[in-house]
């Protein structure tokens, strides 16, 4: 949730008719929006839907009219609008009878896309006619004023290609526009001519204007593309390319000017870009406070007051590495529509304020991870802090969730998948302890060294038989001997270590030894 927000007329104007269609707005334009959540069937089927209460606008993923109608229906605080594929008439009669807009997403529309956008939206598009509004984070707005003075259709992408903003589209924007702009890919015959061609080369190479001649045969009109390259702050490193301002041309030809306009446009959308990656949005500064990563004493209440969500309810953390932060965000905003996520240093945090059972967390953690790896072929970890007795348990929670990944990242393979604080404890303690040793040669038994240097052979089977408590079997079965092998080596140990393996003191400190020295 943020603290700022935009009119709903002035958030359907930003994603234009590309992506959506007012259907009834029974209050108006007027009012604000500063939060968006998802629901999907499960949230309904579930019995989730009803921890949505506090979003501003919805979007109803694969519900049901009927379904839709009684989600509706048990809405305490009735939101500003819905956004729906294809809105049946009765959800329109219903929606409209309680004072909510209807608000149509193209069929094509990626909702991920949709999301992405609409934040964007909330936290950096202000209103131009307001004079404190920061028209310089405000990607949207310098879209516009570039078609607006070029007479074309802008869009802004970053280096993945994947659209940041964009102008108003007319009926001539053609198919490779409305495609990008919905998140789905152009035409393979246009894009493969484009990389053929050295465009793309072209416009990460330098700040020329590129010009891309229509493609008749596949309805593609002309364009001007020019990259966009950030400077670093200290003005020693080479610019960095940051993104492609694509203007498409309409039946009007473009300004005469339109090449030193797109190169002035490039050089405002590098200083925006870099504000905004400086810069984090009111949310975030919030979510990484209650994180415990502002590095200062942290006011629960204040912040929990800050992002509309409850601070004493029970709560919980998940962290994930080596997931995407907007695809995270759209599967927990679609799971608890409280859910609050940032992303810090190749991990992305999410926090539930208010949870049931800890169970439909874990279960919601796998059933993400377990998606993660089937539809995009990512391999993700994930660690649970839950059940937490509210907000002020986060900070610590995290601090604790941290020491598990960078225990896993020392030891891979060595904690489960998804795991909880629980599950990981003794493998984190034990490898922390480990650690410690290591880092002081003193605190290692120099038997062990010797051992190591000189007979290493040896210190397998110690390792072996401290870890099988002395039991002979298990040991021989795991080193692929015999039993008496095993026996004969063990009395070798105990000579050149000039002790018995009886003493358990003994066995705790060989233990530390070998595994610090491993």
């Amino acid at each position: 949730m943020v603290e700022t927000g935009v009119g709903l007329g002035r958030l359907l104007l930003a994603l234009d008719t590309t992506l959506v269609n007012l259907i009834e707005a029974p209050r108006g334009l007027d009012l604000p929006v500063a939060s968006a959540a998802l629901l999907d069937t499960d949230d309904v089927r579930l019995g989730l839907a009803a921890a949505a209460g506090a979003a501003d606008v919805f979007f109803l993923l694969g519900i049901s009219p009927a379904d839709a109608i009684d989600w509706l229906a048990g809405q305490a605080r009735q939101p500003v609008a819905i956004f729906v594929k294809e809105p049946h008439p009765s959800v329109v009669a219903r929606a409209t009878a309680t004072g909510v807009a209807v608000v149509a997403v193209e069929p094509r529309a990626r909702w991920e896309r949709l999301f992405r956008l609409v934040n964007h939206v909330f936290e950096h598009h202000g209103d131009r006619a307001d004079p404190l509004s920061d028209s310089g984070t405000d990607l949207f707005g310098l879209a516009q004023s570039i078609a607006e003075r070029t007479r074309g259709m802008v869009s802004i992408e970053d280096t993945a290609s994947h659209v940041l903003a964009y102008s108003a589209s007319n009926d001539e924007a053609d198919e490779l526009r409305r495609l990008s702009i919905m998140g789905r890919a152009g035409p393979a015959a246009h894009l493969e001519w484009l990389g053929q061609w050295g465009v793309f080369d072209a416009l990460r190479a330098s700040t020329d204007v590129v010009r891309v001649d229509a493609r008749p045969e596949l309805g593609l009109r002309p364009r001007l593309a020019v990259g966009v390259h950030r400077r670093s702050p200290d003005g020693r490193r080479a610019a960095e390319f940051a993104g492609t301002i694509w203007l498409q041309q309409g039946s009007q030809p473009l300004a005469d000017d339109v090449e030193d306009v797109l190169r002035g446009a490039a050089v405002l959308a590098a200083r925006i870009m870099s504000r905004l990656a400086a810069t984090p949005s009111t949310h975030t500064v919030l979510v990484r406070e209650l994180l415990g990563m502002a590095g200062t004493e942290v006011d629960v209440a204040a912040v929990a007051g800050g992002l509309g969500i409850t601070a004493d309810a029970r709560a919980a953390l998940v962290a994930f590495a080596g997931a995407p932060p907007d695809v995270l965000a759209l599967s927990a905003g679609a799971f608890r529509a409280d859910a609050q996520v940032t992303a810090d240093d190749g991990r992305v945090y999410v926090v539930f304020p208010k949870i049931g059972a800890p169970g439909s967390v874990t279960s919601w953690v796998r059933g993400v991870v377990a998606a993660l790896q089937r539809e995009m072929g990512l391999t993700v970890h994930a660690v649970i802090a839950a059940p937490l007795t509210g907000l002020a348990d986060i900070a610590p929670a995290r601090t604790q969730v941290d020491r598990v990944f960078h225990s896993a990242q020392r030891h891979p393979g060595a904690i489960a998948q998804v795991s909880s604080l629980d599950d990981a404890r003794t493998t984190v303690l034990l490898d922390e302890i480990v650690s410690l040793i290591q880092a002081d040669g003193r605190l290692v038994d120099p038997r062990i060294r010797q051992l190591r240097d000189t007979q290493p052979m040896l210190a397998d089977t110690l390792a072996a038989y401290l870890d099988c408590f002395g039991d002979i079997a298990a040991v021989a079965e795991h080193l692929h001997v015999h039993p008496n092998t095993v026996r004969y080596r063990v009395r070798r140990i105990e000579k050149l270590i000039a002790a018995s393996l009886d003493d358990a003191e003994l066995r705790l400190l060989l233990t530390l030894s070998l595994r610090a020295t491993r």
